[in-house]
């Protein structure tokens, strides 16, 4: 593989491989850590359909708190792949993606690496290099063959699992949850928040199976209450939750004092952009939340009812792969106003006339997020966007000071 010489190269070497081209199987993950030898990182695994990324976030806050030097790998991104690797919340630089990714590239394996893959792989020898505490991998889709499974972490986390990706993991919520539960190994501790009661049953009787431990976080953290947590929503309590039963089972395999005082600031601290995140932009006050599916749309209203707030208009847009038909009837009922569907430049994106056509009534679509922002402007009340991260990251496009704390 040629040497690749600067970020633009990168960024289309990286494009060539595919965004969204996936091949399930753990097979080239295995001959590349075969080859470079074995990860000896903290690791703690986070893997479940909705909350991956808050429960990340939170988790990661906590172990900041306490001092500790910490890795981080998300997906997906906003504006640039450079946001899903961190440490300490900071971004490596261009120029430092360009020295990660050749020396991937020049270790046995790293040219057949898929997109996903390419970036697990780029994440951890760059967590190597820094010789991070620990490792927090977030992972993509699935479990058992999402390529974040390879390192066989002593603790896996489980948020809630639902329908997404049926695709893909499958088109039954035990088929969605039996790839999950996949993440489990022999010797491993899993950790699970509150799930459905036939998920809670897969997962004990797939730990059985894979020689795991399933432990409650209810058993190891009490629940997170009168804390001003980092990220809105009534939801995040139960991701923060996850995060403190995860980071105490963390700190005392790893022999780490746990001090109350730290977890609180960690949980207080926590950042993600797009989780319910209220920006305002020339006295349009907006409201930015990833929810992409029928769990989190669900979610979403529960946290929009507990506050109050009752959107003056709605600006939604989804990926074509997505169960729209779960998703409709939700949408409608975050407003009595307006519902705006932009057009999106992912080649994902379901059509937005289409789209309008299924939400029917009080429903147009704009040429764009620009667009769309502009016909909410006169709406009374907050203007709420919604449906898709790849949507927010329209917005991010026209405002990316809003991704950053």
């Amino acid at each position: 593989m040629k040497k690749i010489e600067n970020y633009s190269q990168l960024t289309r070497y990286m494009d060539e491989l595919g965004l969204f081209h996936m091949d399930l199987s753990l097979t080239r993950m295995e001959q590349f850590w075969a080859a470079r030898g074995p990860v000896k990182i903290p690791i703690i695994h986070v893997v479940g359909t909705n909350g991956k990324g808050s429960t990340s976030a939170f988790l990661g806050s906590i172990g900041r708190a306490h001092g500790l030097k910490v890795g981080m790998f998300t997906s997906p991104h906003f504006l640039s792949s450079r946001e899903r690797v961190q440490v300490n919340r900071r971004q490596f630089s261009r120029e430092a993606w360009v020295d990660l990714a050749n020396e991937v590239l020049s270790s046995p394996g790293g040219d057949a690496l898929t997109y996903f893959e390419f970036q697990t792989c780029l994440a951890m020898v760059a967590f190597q290099q820094e010789n991070v505490d620990l490792a927090i991998m977030e992972a993509g889709l699935g479990g058992a063959y999402d390529a974040t499974n390879v390192f066989k972490p002593g603790l896996t986390l489980y948020t809630p699992i639902g329908m997404d990706h049926e695709k893909i993991l499958g088109p039954t919520l035990m088929d969605i949850a039996r790839d999950k539960a996949g993440a489990m190994h022999t010797g491993g501790f899993a950790l699970t928040g509150p799930q459905e009661g036939e998920v809670m049953v897969l997962l004990e009787d797939c730990a059985k199976s894979a020689g795991a431990r399933l432990v409650y976080a209810v058993d190891v953290a009490e629940p997170v209450r009168q804390v001003n947590l980092g990220l809105r929503g009534m939801h995040q309590s139960m991701n923060a939750h996850l995060a403190l039963a995860g980071w105490r089972w963390f700190a005392a395999d790893q022999e780490i004092p746990s001090e109350s005082a730290k977890e609180r600031f960690g949980l207080e601290t926590a950042f993600v952009p797009g989780r319910y995140q209220s920006v305002t932009i020339n006295g349009q006050d907006i409201l930015l939340d990833g929810a992409h599916n029928k769990h989190a749309l669900i979610a979403l209203k529960a946290a929009l009812d507990a506050d109050d707030l009752k959107p003056g208009c709605v600006i939604f847009a989804c990926l074509a792969d997505k169960d729209v038909d779960s998703m409709l009837p939700l949408v409608r009922n975050l407003t009595s106003g307006p519902i705006i569907v932009p057009g999106m430049e992912s080649e994902r994106a379901r059509d937005a006339a289409e789209l309008a056509d299924l939400l029917g009534g009080r429903v147009s679509v704009s040429k764009d997020m620009e667009s769309a922002l502009i016909q909410c402007a006169n709406c009374d009340g907050t203007t709420l966007v919604c449906g898709s991260l790849y949507l927010l990251a329209e917005f991010y496009t026209l405002h990316p000071h809003f991704l950053t704390v």
